[in-house]
């Protein structure tokens, strides 16, 4: 039989164009019994319906979805070798349990194989109790200070429920999904440029601004009674368009850091309701003539390859119509003013994660100390962090054989 449409929507778009289709918390349940946390409130699941699909596409409301995720991970946790970044499925419970009040801050990034957008990541960034913003990385977040390729794409794409951090799974209609990384952040001052000015990108000549906040965010974070909150300093940086953002996994090396902001030719805000027609919008974007420098609309460091691919990602989606008019999935709440589809940069912010760049002798010009670099190989080489399982097991677990995904996807590896 066929699945009701609110079980195809994907967990994290973006999808492809029209035309590329055409072609192509308390733990209330007993341990151990993750059934006991759900309450159906609609028909009966399908007998050939996966229940984690069910819980996942919004079928079944749970009561605990730390309860039920944490049995369902502990069932699916797979022996690997000492060499490979792991968090127990007990302490990824903790750090997530920590985190579940309104001040909250904790990030996961997920591994997604999309059928049809094919391979991206996805980075979500915890601001309330219920709520993240996410991004999709097409080609996953920076590894090498030396590359020549530092910046990436980073899409905006729905408002998430915090919940969507426990997730892996898999179906034909959404793919497989694996926890990277996990942990939590935190919001480093916005870099000044040597003159005292605020500096769009992360340069070789910041510095950490370390003056004083705005009158108004000082007092919207006093009122909150958490003046040093990291989730209200990243509503207010995310609504400035800069992000100064460490995260502290368990696969990213100590001290990772990388800048947010957002490409001059999205700061218009665009409607969530009602967006352009892909071969409208594909015609003007391609028309545009950028009026700043390379630096402000598509950086040194952002490849070709990259670039070029985000035509694919600037489409609209299947949702339903209150999805698309607030831009945030059932249970979650867009307070943060999250625009669909909006386009960001994000770079490897070299000085921050722990590198100085050599200026004599044999390595003059590169950057030396920091972190061992390392690549994004997609889903055939990469294990979840909490169950340690490929993005083809996690598929199998789920009973989803011969699963065939988009092909052609590659890493940055110059």
């Amino acid at each position: 039989m066929d699945l009701p449409a609110s079980l195809v929507r994907d967990i994290s778009p973006p999808p492809l164009s029209k035309r590329r289709q055409s072609a192509t918390g308390t733990v209330r349940a007993p341990p151990g019994s993750p059934e006991a946390a759900l309450v159906d409130t609609k028909p009966a699941v399908p007998k050939n319906l996966p229940m984690l699909v069910a819980v996942e596409a919004g079928k079944v409301k749970i009561v605990d979805h730390l309860a039920y995720f944490r049995s369902q991970l502990a069932k699916a946790s797979r022996c690997t070798s000492s060499d490979v970044p792991r968090l127990s499925v007990d302490i990824f419970a903790t750090l997530y349990h920590s985190n579940l009040h309104p001040h909250g801050h904790h990030f996961v990034v997920h591994q997604h194989n999309h059928p049809v957008a094919g391979v991206h990541y996805d980075l979500r960034l915890q601001f309330s109790e219920t709520s993240s913003i996410s991004f999709a990385l097409p080609k996953g977040l920076p590894g090498d200070a030396n590359s020549k390729s530092i910046s990436r794409l980073a899409i905006e794409t729905r408002v998430h429920n915090y919940w969507n951090h426990l997730i892996e799974s898999a179906s034909r209609k959404t793919g497989s999904l694996i926890i990277w990384d996990t942990g939590t952040y935190s919001i480093l001052p916005r870099t000044k440029r040597k003159d005292e000015t605020l500096s769009p990108q992360t340069t070789d000549d910041d510095e950490a601004d370390e003056g004083p906040d705005n009158e108004a965010t000082v007092r919207e974070r006093k009122s909150a009674g958490g003046e040093n909150d990291e989730n209200l300093k990243l509503i207010a940086a995310f609504q400035a368009r800069y992000i100064h953002l460490r995260l502290y996994g368990t696969r990213l090396p100590q001290n990772y850091t990388v800048v947010l902001r957002l490409s001059s030719s999205d700061m218009a805000k665009r409607s969530t309701a009602k967006q352009k027609s892909p071969k409208r919008s594909q015609a003007s974007s391609i028309a545009r003539t950028p009026t700043t420098s390379d630096d402000e609309d598509n950086p040194a460091g952002m490849s070709v390859q990259e670039s070029a691919g985000n035509q694919e990602l600037e489409t609209e989606t299947e949702e339903d119509e209150q999805t698309r008019a607030t831009n945030a999935y059932p249970g979650s709440s867009n307070d943060i003013g999250s625009i669909h589809q909006r386009r960001w940069f994000l770079q490897l912010d070299r000085q921050n994660s722990g590198f100085q760049l050599e200026t004599s002798g044999s390595e003059r010009g590169r950057w030396t100390g920091g972190f061992k670099p390392f690549l994004i190989r997609g889903r055939d080489h990469e294990r979840s962090v909490v169950t340690g399982r490929f993005a083809r097991e996690v598929e199998s677990d789920e009973g989803i054989e011969g699963f065939v995904g988009r092909r052609g996807w590659t890493g940055i590896e110059h």
